[in-house]
Order: C-alpha cells, then sequence, then structure tokens
C-alpha cells in the first residue's frame, strides 16, 4: 500500500535547486532508507513532506489530501538538530508531546526511556547527546502517524546509543506505517532497512529493493553508496 507519491518535485532556494524534478513512492509496511551525502537534498525533502517548508513545484499525493492538523498527524518528522527544550525535564517534554500532537502514546514512550535508561526527572540540558538522540526517536515514534521521517539520527551518537536507536526504529514495522530515515551513514542502517533511496543534488539517482540491488551489484549498500558517490 503507498504511503505517499512524490511527482516532478522541486524546492528552488535563489539561484540554487534543492530538489529538482524528485519523483518517488514510498510504500507502507517498509524501512526505506534516504541516502546521500550531506547538501542532496534530503532534509530540504523531509521538511516538504512535513509541511514545514514550501515547495516550488511538483505534486504530493497521500491517500487522501492532507493539510493543517491532518497533515501533522499523518507525518511524524524528527530534525537532526535538537528540538527538545533544554530546561524542560524529560517527563515535561513528554507532557508537552502528548498535549501538542494527537494520538501520542504516552505509555509507549514511558516503557521506552525506561529500557532506554533514562530518567523522568533528568532535565533535557544534563543528557548527552546519546541520550537526548534516544529520547527524540522514542518521542517521535511514540506518535500515532503512518509516515515517520527520521531526519539523520545517529548523528555524533555513541555505538552503544546507535545501537539502541536502530532497534527501536527495526521494532516499529508495520503494515500500516512507513518509516524513512535519511542518512550519510549507511553502514549503521544497512541491516534494517528495506528499500533504498539515493539522491544527489536534488536528482533521484537510483533506488531499489536492498536486498535486489545487494544481489544484482554483488556488493552492500555500504560499497553501492561509495560507488554512487565516489565523484563527488
Amino acid at each position: 500500500m503507498i504511503a505517499l507519491e512524490v511527482k516532478n518535485l522541486n524546492k528552488r532556494y535563489m539561484f540554487v535547486k534543492a530538489l529538482n524534478d524528485f519523483s518517488v513512492t514510498f510504500e507502507k509496511g517498509k524501512i526505506i532508507g534516504l541516502l546521500g551525502p550531506n547538501g542532496s537534498g534530503k532534509t530540504t525533502l523531509m521538511r516538504i513532506l512535513s509541511g514545514l517548508l514550501q515547495k516550488t513545484s511538483g505534486e504530493i499525493r497521500f491517500e487522501t489530501k492532507l493539510k493543517g492538523k491532518l497533515l501533522k498527524q499523518t507525518v511524524a518528522y524528527m530534525p537532526t538538530e535538537s528540538h527538545l527544550y533544554p530546561w524542560m525535564k524529560v517527563k515535561q517534554t513528554i507532557n508537552f508531546y502528548e498535549s501538542f500532537f494527537a494520538g501520542f502514546d504516552r505509555s509507549k514512550v514511558l516503557k521506552a526511556i525506561e529500557v532506554l535508561d533514562l530518567s523522568p526527572n533528568a532535565t533535557i540540558k544534563s543528557l548527552s547527546t546519546g541520550q537526548r538522540g534516544r529520547l527524540k526517536v522514542a518521542l517521535t515514534l511514540a506518535r500515532k502517524a503512518e509516515l515517520y521521517l527520521i531526519d539523520e539520527p545517529l548523528n555524533g551518537i555513541d555505538p552503544i546509543s546507535r545501537d539502541m536507536i536502530l532497534e527501536m526504529l527495526a521494532s516499529e514495522v508495520a503494515d500500516d506505517k512507513c518509516i524513512v530515515i535519511s542518512s550519510h551513514l549507511v553502514h549503521e542502517f544497512e541491516k534494517i532497512v528495506d528499500d533504498v533511496i539515493f539522491i544527489r543534488k536534488g536528482r533521484l539517482e537510483l533506488m531499489g529493493d536492498a536486498e535486489t540491488l545487494r544481489n544484482e551489484r554483488q556488493m552492500s549498500i555500504h560499497d553501492l553508496y561509495k560507488e554512487v558517490y565516489k565523484n563527488d
């Protein structure tokens, strides 16, 4: 089942095209790796799909026409930068998410922070980078949505936190949702993605089923990434 279809999407900033006739389909029931170096257009795409940025032209088709609150309820976006209020405690941040996002599963995130060894009484500013990364992913996945857009969740994260985040993401696969993870740390994500999308300078470079690409190219997705972007 299709979660989202993008056709000829363009985004221009003055004289720079961040997205250039970009077309892709995201299917439910899958974890999709959106791959490319910094500046390739990954974050721009995610911000447009989440309603935070206006497209220049092109079509974005969900199952139903979405806008405003309905779009926010259907698409859960996690930016790569820290967006949590540093003065809040973890439990206050959970309360904030619950009040702001319809369908937020409080019990789910409470269980997650226990597994992730995060204290509800700790302030955001007292958490390590890895702990904040774990919390961000837990909060995002506790939202009731059909499309989850996770932007560079492993940037600056320690190995233990990386494993925890990957386990969380892998455990969320379901027929009624699609999870899109953007990253240039391909080696880390390769074991959990079903499909991969390579984007270069705002254009679709290559896409397909991860296992099929591995068999056809006789190389890992990590090595394929290096092959695709070797001249960049």
